[in-house]
């Protein structure tokens, strides 16, 4: 009998996933909410979804057509379909999410966060205070989504590459390997185990480049209209330097939890099965981030709405819990503060939404283990 996945959520992500779950064998169901459902009607229009071979002349891997065994608008269908829920969603679509599902949920369900960015802790909290704190399900944070990805037409995905294998930690981290057995014969790539939520979300690797290189680049990507290879235009010699004292504050921080981090380099190579000797040089030369020339058009993208707001505040907030500075972490927040007039040290993901407001470093430590 086939395994059977729901997904939660219809971008480039979701169907990408709806689509290698099944060409893995497994029975999906993928769901959209009502106004992003545009994706379903155009599943069901064709039958199901088709990766391409090829995008703008250049040669895809794991390309083919599979059908999807159910597509719902309907929230409640998607979570009785399986106990293996996939939440593939951007991190600020998770709390109203949960908060539709959490009616619908049963105990032996297990929630994946792709990415995770703590998203785990957010989700617990509100079981709690929803009311839910007997229902027994277990969160999942990968550190990213397995694919560099886009819808590209109609049913119609461009998987531009995939990681060699994808970082994930349960909450309680004592439930990992559990989990794993769980969702590893879905999966199209190796989980392997982090030591906690925390550290998921410190290692997603979207925090060195995403927000501050956007942030540092904005002129240029804003006026002309993102018109760029991302990864290779927006690194320079210069911004790299930056990015590498953003790394050092990331390690710092990691260190003050008692994590022990993997350096951007050594993570980066081993994610992309490659050998670049710099972070510049992973920029400059990945075959897989320089498919899709293209780039942020403006200050509301999510390289600083999602990666700013949801991984460098809480790297922030750590740093100053364990009293470890973070400069570069903090300037680039102050700057896409004035870019998109708000306040990230108030509306991104703070220790509070986490639920671990007042928590000494040990006492998050033992949380979350």
């Amino acid at each position: 009998m086939a395994n059977k996945v729901s997904i939660i959520g219809s971008g480039n992500a979701g169907l990408t996933a709806a689509y290698h779950f099944s060409l893995q064998g497994a029975d999906v169901c993928l769901f959209g909410a009502k106004g992003f459902d545009q994706p379903l009607a155009d599943i069901e229009s064709r039958g199901g979804i088709e990766a391409l071979s090829s995008f703008n002349d250049v040669p895809l891997t794991y390309s083919g057509f599979q059908q999807i065994d159910k597509v719902t608008r309907e929230l409640e269908q998607a979570i009785a379909y399986s106990d293996l829920l996939i939440l593939p969603v951007p991190s600020f679509a998770q709390e109203p999410l949960f908060i539709e599902m959490l009616p619908h949920l049963h105990d032996g369900q297990i929630i994946m966060l792709m990415p995770g960015n703590y998203g785990s802790l957010v989700l617990n909290r509100i079981k709690q205070e929803q009311g839910y704190g007997d229902l027994d399900i277990t969160f999942v944070d990968a550190i990213s989504i397995p694919w560099a990805t886009r819808i590209v037409g109609p049913a119609e995905i461009a998987i531009l590459g995939m990681k060699e294998f994808l970082p994930v930690a349960a909450l309680p981290a004592s439930k990992t390997q559990e989990v794993i057995a769980r969702l590893q014969p879905v999966m199209p790539l190796p989980l392997t185990v982090l030591d906690n939520v925390i550290s998921a979300g410190l290692e997603n690797i979207n925090f060195g480049g995403h927000p501050l290189l956007t942030t540092l680049n904005m002129g240029l990507l804003e006026n002309f209209d993102g018109q760029f290879n991302y990864y290779k235009d927006c690194c320079s010699i210069s911004t790299s330097k930056a990015a590498a004292v953003m790394e050092q504050e990331r390690q710092a921080v990691g260190k003050a939890l008692g994590l022990t981090l993997i350096p951007e380099l050594e993570a980066m190579n081993a994610l992309y099965a490659m050998e670049c000797e710099t972070v510049y040089e992973v920029n400059r030369t990945s075959e897989t981030h320089g498919k899709l020339n293209s780039a942020p058009n403006s200050a509301g993208n999510r390289y600083i709405t999602e990666d700013a707001a949801f991984l460098l505040v809480p790297c922030f907030e750590f740093g100053q819990l364990a009293g470890v500075a973070t400069t570069m972490v903090t300037s680039c927040l102050h700057i896409d503060n004035a870019y998109n007039d708000t306040n990230y040290f108030e509306q991104g993901r703070t220790l509070n939404k986490m639920g671990l407001s007042g928590m000494s470093v040990q006492e998050i430590m033992d949380f979350v283990a």
